[in-house]
């Protein structure tokens, strides 16, 4: 008896193999026994990081990004590098773009950004005892840290200042420590 979710891979085509993502198209037997194609980005995984400053501002870097042709402002992220843990990746994230080190590590949530095409897999870590230092951000990389309160990252969700999950989830925790 076939699982009534279960899709079997028939066939495998890759189409492009890069330095952050893997596409390959897949053909693939469905419960009813039709066929059909998916297409599927691999992606090692990702880290988010949450850390407040001391006046309790949301600590976020501005960003231009090119999927989106436009700068937006993100808590601190970036990818898994193969085999990396992901507080190691946080841990190493969080210093390379604000210059921030923290003692209190607390992994929150995960979550798959777009599982319909995409297995990239989010953690979502909280930053506590924070201690300033310089940020050394990738040669490639091009941030602008930025401290916001609460009310000031509401008014950037809704200019689309920030718009992206994450982030938005970030806000929401922000929220909720705010009403303790």
């Amino acid at each position: 008896m076939k699982k009534l979710f279960e899709e079997k891979t028939i066939s495998r085509e890759p189409i492009f193999k890069g330095n952050v993502i893997e596409v390959e198209v897949q053909e693939v037997s469905l419960p009813d026994g039709k066929t059909s194609k998916r297409e599927l980005v691999h992606h090692n995984g990702a880290v988010a990081v949450i850390a407040f400053n001391r006046n309790g501002e949301l600590i976020l870097v501005r960003q231009y990004r090119k999927a989106l042709e436009k700068a937006i402002a993100e808590i601190p992220a970036g990818k898994l590098e193969p085999g990396e843990d992901p507080l190691s990746s946080a841990k190493r994230e969080l210093q390379e773009e604000t210059g921030i080190r923290a003692e209190q590590w607390t992994e929150l949530v995960s979550f798959y950004t777009s599982p319909g095409f995409a297995n990239e897999l989010v953690y979502v870590f909280l930053a506590e005892d924070l201690e300033e230092g310089a940020a050394n951000p990738d040669e490639d990389e091009f941030v602008e840290r930025v401290d916001v309160s609460l009310e000031e990252a509401k008014a950037m969700i809704r200019s689309g200042d920030i718009h992206d999950a994450k982030t938005i989830y970030a806000v929401q925790v922000m929220e909720m420590r705010h009403l303790k």
